[in-house]
């Protein structure tokens, strides 16, 4: 695959009534349509083909003669073969083509190609909370913490009354956020992989934007007990810098807790101290070397890959050359990649750590029978995805140009593996709100989410950046965006340009200066945990 550059696209004139088509590689056979609502049969691309049949935006169109069974490339990769001839100016699409075969993950090309060390970019920095670990929030929260289901609802209540009650209280605390979840009884609590759950629960009641304040509610019979849950070792550093006395718990089964209302006072009473300390902090200036950034996509279409996954990709690369955390996941959707991933991992050993965490996955489908090309949604294809490995050659974009320097399980956080600084793979399924709350665990304080189909997908613990893939999705979800990368493909900005303006707002955002539209309507969606393993 290239490297998606404003260079590396062919992309017609913007006028929206001339016909445009965007091609990724000169040695591409198909192209996709960019004008809104698509085009007709009879329109003349230009240097182009007359198209055969009305191709709807986002979908590909071939460029020449393709013939049975010959290989449909685009991104300079075979995403395809043709189940039957396809005339130049054909819609090419999931119905005309056969998928590939996955990659093995034998003899692969492992750390041949590492990139050189980028340029390193000094000087920018943001107003964040320093903790005492020397991680930095980008903002000031109380994070309750639960061990099961069971208390979501007395915890809900509560936190309502804290808002309204204590919050105006804390001027300098941001918020309070619930850590509920499905997970705690019901499963199988001492099988292999129920590693995965509790450990990415814990690691995220210690994300930098809880300020080491750790407060646990539990029902009190549950499997997953608080102290499994936040074993002695584990517990942070307090906001301000003492050490833990122990686990601040409040069981809702202790005798002493008659009646609904007094659960309700008791979990009040036991935010205030947690509050206290979260108020005495105050922001201030941090390196942008301080940012960890977690990078998804979700809802995707055919221009994920052409203009928000590759303006990602350039603003990852201002990040890991300012001496920030990236991290990249959606294992589902960079399976098709590996070969790209290996070779550019700094050492053999990440190379080995990327090809353990993709078999491991292969494994875990395997077991549950499941298809791999479901991962290629009905919006996806609708958006002119065509396939998991199309999908994919657009996913791994957002991961830019620099050498992988660290691997992640699901549920590690990057001080498990002692990682430091640089671009991360951090092993996690392609579902939305699972890669969010496993990048949420590994540590990420801030986010940035490209869609082309559009989702109001948010995380109440960390802000989250939205870019639109496309204009119109851009303009109709004008409160939901907080960036237009359709104006890439509309030929109106670069994705160096854009990248750029990226990189400048994810400062400002993390300052607490700007914020993201979720922030605002305070959208935000439940934790969902990655549970490998059976339930009884």
């Amino acid at each position: 695959m290239s490297t998606c550059t404003s260079s590396a696209m062919a992309v017609a004139s913007p006028a929206t009534d001339t016909p445009r088509a965007i091609s990724m590689h000169p040695n591409d056979n198909v192209a996709i349509v960019a004008n809104l609502g698509g085009l007709a049969a009879g329109a003349q691309l230009p240097n182009g083909p007359q198209l055969r049949e009305r191709v709807p935006q986002g979908h590909k169109v071939a460029l020449t003669d393709i013939a049975e069974g010959a290989e449909v490339r685009r991104y300079n990769v075979t995403i395809g073969y043709a189940n039957r001839d396809l005339p130049a100016g054909s819609w090419v699409n999931e119905n005309v083509l056969t998928m590939p075969a996955a990659r093995g993950l034998d003899d692969l090309p492992m750390a041949t190609h590492t990139p050189a060390a980028l340029p390193p970019l000094e000087g920018y920095t943001f107003e964040g909370y320093r903790n005492a670990d020397g991680t930095v929030g980008t903002r000031n929260l109380l994070a309750i913490s639960t061990t099961v289901q069971c208390v979501a609802g007395v915890v809900e209540h509560a936190l309502q009354r804290i808002r309204a009650e204590l919050l105006p209280r804390y001027p300098n605390v941001d918020g309070v956020v619930v850590l509920e979840h499905g997970y705690g009884c019901g499963v199988a609590i001492d099988a292999p992989d129920a590693i995965v759950p509790i450990r990415t629960l814990r690691n995220i009641s210690r994300n930098p934007n809880f300020g080491g304040e750790v407060m646990i509610v539990s029902l009190g019979c549950e499997k997953l007990q608080p102290e499994r849950l936040m074993p002695a070792n584990s517990i942070p550093i307090q906001a301000d810098g003492s050490m833990s006395q122990g686990l601040d718990v409040m069981r809702l089964q202790d005798d002493e807790h008659v009646g609904f209302q007094a659960m309700i006072d008791a979990i009040l009473a036991q935010a205030v101290p947690h509050l206290e300390r979260l108020n005495q902090r105050r922001r201030e200036t941090c390196p942008a070397s301080d940012l960890v950034v977690g990078v998804q996509c979700g809802g995707s279409d055919a221009f994920s890959g052409v203009t928000a996954n590759p303006t990602v990709g350039f603003c990852a690369d201002l990040l890991v050359r300012a001496g920030a955390t990236i991290m990249f996941s959606e294992t589902t959707e960079v399976r098709d990649s590996v070969e790209q991933l290996t070779k550019r991992a700094e050492s053999v050993e990440v190379a080995e750590s990327i090809v353990h965490e993709m078999a491991w996955y292969d494994a875990y489908l395997q077991r549950g029978q499941a298809d791999r090309s479901a991962n290629t949604s009905p919006g996806n294809k609708k958006g002119g995805l065509s396939n998991i490995v199309e999908k994919a050659m657009g996913s791994v974009i957002k991961s830019g140009t620099a050498a992988i320097n660290g691997v992640l399980s699901p549920g590690e956080s990057l001080r498990d593996r002692g990682i430091k600084k640089g671009l991360v793979y951090a092993a996690t399924p392609a579902s939305d709100f699972i890669c969010g709350a496993l990048q949420l665990a590994a540590g990420m304080n801030l986010h940035i989410f490209t869609t082309g189909r559009g989702t109001p997908y948010g995380l109440a613990e960390v802000p989250v950046v939205k870019v639109a893939t496309r204009s119109d999705l851009a303009r109709r979800w004008h409160d939901l965006m907080d960036v237009n990368a359709g104006r890439i493909a509309d030929g109106e900005m670069t994705i160096e340009e854009l990248g750029w303006e990226m990189f400048h707002l994810l400062l400002d955002v993390a300052s607490g200066r700007k914020q993201t539209w979720a922030e605002r309507w305070k959208l935000h969606n439940a934790l969902v945990l990655f549970n490998p393993g059976p339930v009884t």
